[in-house]
Parts: structure tokens; C-alpha cells; sequence
């Protein structure tokens, strides 16, 4: 059991100025990761789903927000309960927050830890939703993240960072949501690819990223938000903070090499940027339980082993037959119970000491049962997440207009149009037409740099006098499909 600094229930004395600061920047680090999410998930999906899957991950944020001020902040980090399962509603509707501590973050004011653990909730459904991409329809999406988010994240957060939660008092060490999650959003994603079954053309069409671009700038913003996500999980502006960030960054980039070297030999021997990217957030998502207990020699082993584990995870989608369009289940899930599996080795007490925190460390002090408390707190947050979302995702199946799926005309024109009605690129189409269809530049047209006579399709007629290149009227101009 993680032992924290000692609070008075009224007593605000001990707020610190440097350290509300600095949760007030990693709220707003972790923020920024939700439009992340949705970046890099609409550059893997294909270009008619990618308007869509950027809205849910911010509309999630918003739902996800008003669930944790209702009730979700009082049943996931309740002090005053005493249920080794899930909170009470002492803190409902965040009253009674206030300027008064939270007994895990004795140097900041209750709303202040109140809305960074709020970004943390709201970002964990958003992640979840990226195993049904490309095929779900948002309005059940939407009350999806309400109920998921209280059944699901909420008691697997009390268990892994309330004072009473059972992993807590067990001894797991959970530093920044290696469980709460990852793990939960990882499974939450099987079960989601598994419910909704698999996309129109699953294993006879090959489906490959639109955007490569969207990709690298949603990891930027991943990789730039993960600073404020374990950084900040320190609640406080200290040494153990500015380790946290270390470690952070070393994984993420051992994370990134190993998966793009192992796929560099494995795939035609090119490079990749979505490669980099994924074994750069597999780094991220492994490092997250011990970014607070480890060294950063110990990064290094976190993002080498995810890089490669969560790479051959991907391949399990094709193997086993199931459709993780955005590999959520490989990253996150593997990537988490990996990263929780290693902080029951390489978990230091020494590094916890740093903001007076006490531990047992992992087998690094010789404390060879924290790997089995580890393994404890992975199963049984795969397990609830696995089983609960299967259950909430069949309830909503039954009942009238609440079906996840989109219907088949929807998937196939994409759903930013079938659902939102709205499209994130728009191509000018530009092919011939029948003879004597064609429109040419005008004079005027065709002094502005354009050659004259080029012919457009599907353009209103102009008004002006025009000038027709007699060459190239006899026949349609072979103007290629953009």
C-alpha cells in the first residue's frame, strides 16, 4: 500500500503556490491529448471516418467532464468512503471540494486535483472508442462515454487510487493509469471490435492510414500532453515530477526505434512514420504506471519491451479474426499490462522517497511479491473492463435507437457524412467530359497563369466571351482524377 504525507481534514495550510501552478499546466497538458487521440486516430482510419473520430473524442471530453462534476470525481477518488469497491457521493456534484486537500494531493486544493483527474476520465473512453472506429454511430457513442465512464473507469480508478480502494490497500503500484486507463480502454476496445463485429471488407480490403501527416501531429500533441499526464501525477512541482518527465520521454523514444527497426526488417526494409508513431506511444502507454517509481535506465527496458510486444500484438487482429480498426487493444491494452508487469520489477523505493512517498520498490529492493500484485491488478481490470463494456454494448443493442452499429449505407459513404453531414477534405473533380460539354478559360481567365483553352469539368459556365482551343475541342482534355 502506497503511504502518503499525513492531512488534517480542514487544514489548508500546506497548499502550495508552485505546486497548484504547475497541476493547473499538466490539466491542461492532458487536455490537449484528447484532440491527440483524435488526429492520430482519423490518420489511421480512411478519409471519410476522420471528421467523425476527431468529434468524438472531443465530444467525449465533454460528456466525460459533466459525468466526473455529477458524480464521477466522488466515486472514483472519494477519501471519505470507506468501500474497498467504489466511492460515495460525499463529493457529488463537486460540492464540498473546495480549497480543502484530497488526502493524495495534500499541497494543491481539492478542485484543483478534482480537474486533473477529470482529464484523465475523459480521455479513457475517447481511447476505448477507437476499437469500433469507422463503424459506430455517434448519439449511442456519446451515452456510451456517460455510462461506460461510471461503471467502468470510475470503480477501476477507486481501486487503483483511492485510500480504501482494494489494489491500493493490496499494494499495487499505479502511478499514472497504467490500470484505470489504458488497460480498461485497451480491453474496452476488444470487446467494442468484438460486439459491432468487423468492418465492410475486413480481410479482403487492405485498410491503410489516409493521413500520415494527421498521425505525426496527434502524436506530437500525445507525446507533448504525456509530460503534464506522469508529471503531473506527482501533484506536486518537485524532483519526483521532473523524474517522471524523464522517464516519460526516454521510453517514448526507445519505444519509437524498436517498433520501427523490427518493422524496418520485417516490412521491405523501409521506414515508417506510423511505425515511429505507434512504438512511440506503446513507450508512452508502458512507462505510465512506473513513471513515478523508476529510474530512467529502467525507461529504456519499459520502452524497448513495449516497442516490440505491442508491435507482434497488432498482428493478433488478422490472426484471431477480430477488428481493432485503430489497434487499441494492441497499444494500450498489451502495452499497458506490460508496463504494469514491469513496475513489479523495476519500481524503486528510492525514487518513490523523492515527495515522501513509501514503498516496498519491485524486485529491484527485493520485494518479490510486488510482480504478483501487479498481475493481480492487471487481470481484474482487463477482466471488469472486458466483461462490463461486452454487457453495456448488447444492452444498448436492445434497445430502440441506441444500436452502435452504423447501417450499412452509412459505413460505406463514411460516417462524417452519414452522421454529422460534414466532410474534412474537399477534392476537386476534374475529368472529362463529352465533347461539346466542355467549359474553357476565358481570356481573362487565361491571363492569370493558367495555359489557355484548358478545359474544366463539372464548372458553372462563365459569362465572359471565351476563347476555345480549336486543338483541343475535338476531343475531352485528359485531365486526371485528383
Amino acid at each position: 500500500m502506497v503511504t502518503l504525507l499525513p492531512r488534517s481534514d480542514n487544514d489548508t495550510s500546506q497548499i502550495n503556490s508552485g505546486d497548484t501552478a504547475w497541476i493547473l499546466v499538466s490539466s491542461a497538458l492532458v487536455f490537449i491529448m484528447a484532440p491527440g487521440v483524435g488526429y492520430f486516430y482519423s490518420g489511421m482510419a480512411r478519409s471519410k471516418n476522420a471528421v467523425s473520430l476527431v468529434f468524438l473524442c472531443m465530444i467525449a471530453m465533454a460528456i466525460v467532464s459533466i459525468q466526473w462534476m455529477i458524480w464521477g470525481y466522488s466515486l472514483a477518488l472519494s477519501d471519505t468512503s470507506n468501500n474497498a469497491f467504489i466511492g460515495d457521493l460525499n463529493y457529488g456534484l463537486l460540492l464540498y471540494v473546495g480549497d480543502k486537500p484530497h488526502v493524495n494531493a495534500p499541497t494543491i486544493p481539492g478542485d484543483v486535483y478534482a480537474l486533473f483527474q477529470c482529464m484523465f476520465a475523459a480521455l479513457t473512453p475517447a481511447l476505448a472508442l477507437g476499437g469500433a472506429a469507422e463503424r459506430i454511430r455517434i448519439l449511442p457513442a456519446v451515452l456510451f462515454c456517460f455510462v461506460w465512464t461510471t461503471i467502468v473507469y470510475d470503480p477501476i480508478a477507486y481501486w487503483s487510487w483511492a485510500p480504501k480502494g482494494w489494489m491500493n490497500v493490496m499494494g499495487s503500484l499505479d502511478y499514472a493509469g497504467g490500470t484505470p486507463v489504458h488497460i480498461a480502454s485497451g480491453f474496452g476496445a476488444l470487446a467494442f471490435s468484438l460486439v459491432l463485429g468487423k468492418r465492410q471488407g475486413f480481410g479482403s480490403e487492405k485498410f491503410a492510414p489516409h493521413n500520415y501527416l494527421n498521425i505525426i501531429l496527434g502524436t506530437s500533441l500525445l507525446w507533448f500532453g504525456w509530460f503534464g499526464f506522469n508529471g503531473g501525477s506527482a501533484v506536486a512541482s518537485n524532483g519526483r515530477a521532473g523524474l517522471a518527465a524523464t522517464v516519460t520521454h526516454i521510453a517514448a523514444c526507445m519505444g519509437g526505434l524498436s517498433w520501427s527497426f523490427i518493422a524496418y526488417f520485417r516490412h521491405g526494409k523501409k521506414f515508417s512514420s506510423f511505425h515511429f508513431c505507434s512504438g512511440a506511444i506503446s513507450g508512452l502507454v508502458a512507462i505510465t504506471p512506473a513513471s513515478g517509481f523508476v529510474r530512467p535506465w529502467a525507461a529504456l527496458v519499459f520502452g524497448l519491451v513495449s516497442g516490440i510486444a505491442c508491435h507482434f500484438a497488432v498482428d493478433f487482429k488478422e490472426k484471431f479474426g477480430f477488428d481493432d480498426a485503430l489497434d487499441v487493444f494492441a497499444v494500450h491494452g498489451v502495452g499497458g499490462v506490460v508496463g504494469n508487469l514491469l513496475t513489479g520489477i523495476f519500481a524503486s523505493k528510492e525514487v518513490a522517497a523523492l515527495n515522501g512517498v513509501i514503498i516496498k520498490g519491485g524486485w529491484i529492493d527485493r520485494n518479490w511479491v510486488q510482480f504478483g500484485y501487479q498481475l493481480a491488478a492487471s487481470c481484474s481490470g482487463a477482466g471488469w473492463s472486458f466483461i462490463i463494456t461486452g454487457v453495456i454494448l448488447i444492452i444498448f443493442n436492445f434497445i430502440p435507437g441506441l444500436h452502435l452499429r452504423i447501417h450499412e449505407e452509412g459505413e460505406i459513404s463514411g460516417t462524417d457524412m452519414a452522421e454529422m453531414g460534414e466532410h474534412g477534405y474537399k477534392f476537386a473533380t476534374m475529368e472529362p467530359l463529352p465533347v461539346g460539354r466542355e467549359r474553357t478559360l476565358s481570356a481573362e481567365e487565361s491571363g492569370r497563369g493558367l495555359p489557355h483553352g484548358t478545359v474544366f469539368a463539372n464548372s458553372p459556365p462563365s459569362n465572359k466571351s471565351t476563347v476555345t482551343n480549336t486543338e483541343n475541342s475535338e476531343k475531352p482534355a485528359d485531365i486526371p482524377r485528383l
